[in-house]
């Protein structure tokens, strides 16, 4: 990675231009430098912003110039940026309550929590949810919806961040170092997994039947899920406005909170992506682009 000047975008129609003060670091970043997923290059990295609206395309009657917004970029659009463009259906007004560092902690993190747990698994209330890497970024949000969906909540995490998933709501705590969670747990509703490997393969025999298990990195191989009398799926979280937009309500409600815990000036990108790539971030890593606006 490097810093270096590029145009200023320009949105068309459907898009908004946001001056961005904060994006947030995510493992897809680190993935993409390295190759791992593949996409034309060069390209501006980041896929989380919050800023204010400088520009609107012509279309566009949700949002206005000086808005304070948060979106979920697309890899092409890049977040690792002074300015950014995203289509006005990927934003969101910023919740009030937190600051633009934290409100760009949220986007990915916090809609691939959502849509794990409410768009795919259909997580209702009473049931009981085990949350793999319980302390990272997706994990923290989905201990925290869980929760406020009133589920029981299970997190594995290490030893060290046992009491940080506590303070966020896990019902029941698993030191996946000292512990195997196959064998104390059983019948469960819904797993969520951000770890893949052997955990993920030991996953399938805590489900009840006709449980979900719900990953963010593993490949499903065909017939594992019908074989294990489960649902199983590989999920790619979509940007949507409407989805941050009821995010950004729980956080005003202080119901949910965004857990940020490295906050980096712009120019050390890569110390939050070395963070990130070692597996063992608790929450979210936020680089600072700017000041907050006066």
């Amino acid at each position: 990675m490097r810093v270096e000047d590029i145009p200023v975008p320009q949105p068309n129609s459907d898009e908004i231009r946001i001056r961005v003060v904060a994006a947030g670091i995510n493992p897809i970043d680190w993935k993409i430098r390295k190759g791992l997923i593949k996409l034309p290059l060069p390209l501006t990295m980041g896929l989380d912003v919050s800023g204010t609206v400088d520009a609107v395309g012509t279309r566009v009657d949700r949002f206005h110039p000086g808005d304070q917004v948060f979106a979920k970029a697309l890899p092409k659009q890049g977040g690792y940026a002074e300015y950014t463009i995203v289509k006005d259906s990927q934003a969101a007004l910023k919740p009030m309550s937190v600051g633009f560092v934290e409100a760009a902690a949220v986007p990915t993190a916090g809609l691939t929590a959502w849509q794990m747990l409410f768009d795919i698994a259909g997580l209702k209330s009473n049931q009981k949810v085990l949350i793999h890497g319980a302390a990272g970024g997706v994990g923290s949000f989905a201990l925290q919806f869980a929760k406020w969906k009133g589920a029981y909540t299970i997190g594995t995490a290490s030893a060290g961040n046992l009491d940080f998933i506590k303070r966020l709501g896990a019902d029941k705590l698993i030191d996946y170092r000292a512990q195997k969670f196959e064998y104390i747990l059983h019948d469960l509703d819904v797993v969520i997994d951000t770890v893949g490997g052997d955990t993920f393969d030991r996953s399938w025999k805590v489900l009840r039947p006709g449980g979900f298990l719900v990953t963010t990195v593993a490949n499903i191989t065909g017939g594992s899920a019908e074989l294990n009398g489960v649902q199983a799926r590989l999920i790619v979280s979509q940007a949507n406005g409407n989805e941050l937009a009821q995010i950004a309500q729980l956080i005003d409600q202080k119901i949910i909170k965004p857990a940020v815990t490295v906050v980096l000036p712009f120019k050390e990108a890569w110390k939050g992506q070395e963070l990130s790539e070692s597996g063992h971030a608790r929450g979210k890593m936020v680089l600072r682009v700017a000041e907050d606006p006066v």
